[in-house]
């Protein structure tokens, strides 16, 4: 089922950017955060540079009665943050971000942050992995996390070779299933992708399917392939090759974490 974005909760609302593809699924989601009653509004991911998606998010806004007060990015990859600036200027709103680079009129933003804007409060998680500047956004209010591109609402993401490292990755992925399993991050509200409401299922499948994909590159290895793109070619071979370029860093970071860990020859 094609995903729309819309309202999921009293506090969220998704508005989808117009950039599908095979790496954004149905487009980038771009969250609106807000206490109800409140006059302000944190916006989550503004997308990709397309004016007429950050009018439509900040419509959004307004309809609701409501203003900017402050821009958040899980991390800095262009479908997410690219329309940064030019949002900051349509709002006069700060963007804060963990990479100094995609920072506003703002100070940074890191692990152990708490936001509080108009009642709504926002705890700040390091995720490093898929990206070093991930970051996923704790709304303990909706026992609900968002997590940018580290969990996706269908299929599996990318480690994003050489920034994304696969054994930071799979930290941050026992984290949010610690969370999830102690019932403080029961939903996933993505970056692509629609909501996933078993927060547990979802990121116990991501490690699982990690796991699996590892033995994968480690049995191609041990066969004979010696080149990133060979491993793809046997190990993502049921994967549409307009997605191999992507597999090929996600197996770069899984053949560094294999020799990290001593189970290939350095």
């Amino acid at each position: 089922m094609t995903w729309r974005g819309g309202a999921v909760s009293e506090r969220a609302r998704c508005v989808l950017a117009p950039n599908p593809g095979p790496m954004t699924l149905d487009g980038t989601n771009t969250w609106v955060l807000a206490e109800p009653g409140s006059a302000e509004a944190v916006v989550v991911d503004p997308g990709p540079l397309d004016e007429q998606h950050l009018t439509a998010v900040l419509a959004a806004v307004r309809e609701s009665g409501r203003r900017v007060a402050l821009t958040l990015l899980t991390h800095g990859h262009a479908d997410h943050a690219e329309g940064a600036r030019r949002f900051a200027e349509l709002t006069a709103a700060p963007v804060r971000a963990l990479d100094p680079a995609h920072r506003l009129g703002a100070e940074g933003l890191g692990e152990g942050d708490v936001i509080a804007v108009g009642g709504l409060e926002i705890r700040v998680l390091a995720t490093p992995g898929h990206t070093a500047d991930s970051l996923s956004f704790l709304l303990p209010a909706e026992d609900a996390v968002l997590t940018g591109d580290t969990v996706l609402g269908r299929g599996t993401t990318v480690v994003a070779h050489p920034d994304g490292r696969l054994a930071d990755y799979l930290d941050s992925l026992r984290r949010l299933r610690d969370l999830a399993e102690a019932s403080a991050a029961r939903r996933i509200l993505p970056g692509h992708g629609p909501v996933l409401d078993n927060a547990y299922e979802a990121v116990s499948y991501y490690l699982r399917h990690r796991a699996e994909r590892l033995a994968q590159v480690e049995a191609a290895v041990a066969a004979g392939d010696r080149t990133p793109a060979e491993v793809v070619a046997r190990v993502y071979a049921d994967v549409d090759r307009s997605l191999w370029p992507a597999a090929e860093l996600s197996v770069r970071a899984q053949l560094d974490y294999l020799r990290e860990q001593g189970r290939l020859p350095a």
